[in-house]
């Protein structure tokens, strides 16, 4: 019987993060995929191959300590006192649907799926809830990192630690994910910081099947850490009241049947990002504002993704118009854009082929 352990495919979806009030707290994991095929064989000296298709193959490096998939998943072998990829490892193929910087996940897919390669290459048989503590220590957001690992409409939190713990999950993404030198190799790095245990806490909300995401996807990218710098350091209790009753509405109205247009309009509004971000998004406030479930019957919210600059729209019917709108409005802006219908799904899965 052959020792040689089989192909495994680790599959991690696209997410959409905010969803209108819910700035940093809650996220959906939408069909398109980041799909990693892990290839063994028998022991061998010579190094492994990694090749990438789809979005952004151009811009992936393939060196292993310069690749994010490969950095994360020998920070988590490290941390669990494995200094190096194991010798039975062939080759590691990544294609990928997710478009980069549009709001749609792509890192935190690719966080997910560096921690759900290093579980897989070190036979650790992690939790859950210990692989998202190594993700929020990479992407210390939990909101997308969250809904990739676990799917669906998902809400969370970073809990409040002890001192020592909090000081250990805010150690600089610097030492816990650093930019190895040229000439990297298995003694460089050794003593990664550990994560806390229970860094984030999570709920998966109900989710109404009928509803689908239009995903309006201007054709330019827009960095996190630049939209992040557009937002304020203070906001007034008027709009933090704002967000929080309709963050309140919206987690249950997106699961009831049949979902309620008019209810949840309302309770996709924001006032903490997406007024701020709209200097960096051209066309945003009118996509916003001009398409409603008056206009659009079958429409039930609008919102920025993520830090964008794509558009959701969440919606049971008529996504081909709601799509011909958007992108006409951008049009007015120069934009172009592209839409994929989108069907909230699952979250990651790693399986034996």
């Amino acid at each position: 019987m052959s020792d040689i352990r089989p192909t495994v495919e680790i599959k991690v979806p696209a997410t959409s993060a905010n969803i209108g009030p819910g700035f940093d707290v809650v996220g959906l994991s939408l069909s398109l995929y980041l799909t990693l095929t892990v290839k063994f064989g028998s022991p061998s000296s010579e190094p492994f191959t990694i090749t990438y298709s789809g979005e952004g193959a151009d811009e992936v490096p393939l060196n292993p300590y310069q690749n994010l998939l490969t950095r994360v998943a020998l920070y988590v072998l490290r941390c669990n006192n494995q200094s190096s990829f194991p010798a039975d490892l062939v080759s590691i193929h990544a294609d990928n649907q997710i478009p980069f910087g549009r709001g749609l996940g792509s890192s935190g897919a690719a966080v997910i799926a560096g921690v759900l390669l290093g579980n897989v290459l070190g036979k650790l048989n992690l939790t859950n809830e210990r692989l998202l503590d190594y993700a929020l220590m990479i992407e210390r957001h939990p909101d997308n990192v969250t809904a990739a690992l676990v799917g669906g409409f998902v809400g969370s939190y970073l809990r409040e630690l002890d001192s020592a713990a909090t000081v250990a999950s805010q150690v600089p993404l610097s030492e816990v994910l650093p930019e190895y030198p040229p000439d990297a190799g298995e003694d460089w790095g050794l003593s990664p910081p550990l994560p806390p245990v229970g860094i984030g806490h999570y709920v998966k909300f109900s989710w109404n099947p009928s509803i689908k995401a239009v995903a309006i996807i201007p054709r330019f990218e827009l960095s996190t850490a630049k939209a992040r710098e557009a937002l304020p350091m203070q906001y007034s209790r008027k709009d933090l009241v704002f967000n929080m009753q309709r963050l309140a509405v919206l987690s249950t109205a997106l699961g009831q049947s049949p979902p309620d247009p008019e209810l949840i309009y309302e309770a996709m509004k924001d006032r903490v990002h997406q007024p701020y971000r709209k200097a960096l998004i051209p066309g945003l406030p009118a996509v916003t504002s001009l398409i409603t479930p008056e206009s659009h019957p079958g429409l039930l919210g609008i919102c920025l993704s993520g830090a964008g600059p794509t558009i959701l729209a969440l919606a049971t019917q008529n996504f081909m118009a709601i799509a011909e709108s958007a992108s006409e409005i951008f049009a007015e802006e120069n934009i172009q854009v592209d839409w994929k219908l989108l069907e909230v799904v699952g979250g990651s899965e790693v399986k034996g082929v």
